[in-house]
């Protein structure tokens, strides 16, 4: 299995190398679009700020190759908010690949009595499951989110979580899959879910 995982600077790349190793992977972190195209499966990770990690892909042109792979791609986190279309966060255009728009936690907006931080950060549970990137993963399992920002909910939701409001916990369009949470840090859901996406999809 030949898995890449994009390199750009706004990649928690480190932590999902260690994950895919516990689990008996090796990938290659690389920026090369020849490499990236070759690849069984591509990871798109990503922390930080949704503007600055756009410019970092357009840099190397990397915003162009991702829109083009055919092969099955997870974002994780930021990856994931920056296949969608566009991002409050600093009002920045994304890759657009699924069209989604991703918004701030509003606690303005939050359901009654809900009494939240922003950002969210910790474990939360995810359910309603419908994708074989969850296959073997029970609804209401619990993941790792480390965010402000989310995709809103839509018909290209395959798992959902609540924190004030319902939101998509991961997306799916075609070829490409976005997860908000971190896998790396999401125990053994976060273990499946790799595992599923090397192995199912």
């Amino acid at each position: 299995m030949n898995l890449a995982i994009i390199k750009y600077n706004a990649g928690n790349i480190q932590s999902v190398l260690n994950a895919l190793e516990r689990l008996g992977y090796k990938a290659e972190v690389t920026d090369d679009p020849e490499k990236i195209k070759a690849a069984d499966k591509v990871i798109f990770p990503g922390v930080g700020e949704a503007s600055s990690a756009m410019r970092s892909l357009k840099e190397n042109n990397l915003h162009t190759v991702i829109k083009e792979l055919k092969q099955p791609v997870l974002g994780i986190c930021v990856g994931m908010q920056l296949l969608c279309t566009h991002s409050e966060e600093n009002n920045i255009d994304c890759l657009g690949i699924v069209p989604v728009q991703v918004k701030k936690f509003d606690t303005a907006a939050f359901s009654t009595g809900a009494i939240l931080k922003v950002p969210q950060i910790g474990w939360n549970r995810i359910y309603n499951l419908r994708s074989s990137l969850f296959e073997k993963v029970a609804d209401n399992s619990f993941i790792y989110n480390v965010h402000s920002y989310y995709a809103e909910d839509s018909a290209y939701t395959i798992a959902s979580c609540n924190y004030g409001i319902e939101y998509a916990a991961a997306i799916k369009k075609d070829n490409f899959y976005g997860v908000q949470f971190h896998t790396e840090k999401s125990a053994e859901t976060g273990d499946q879910i790799l595992q599923n996406f090397i192995l199912n999809v």
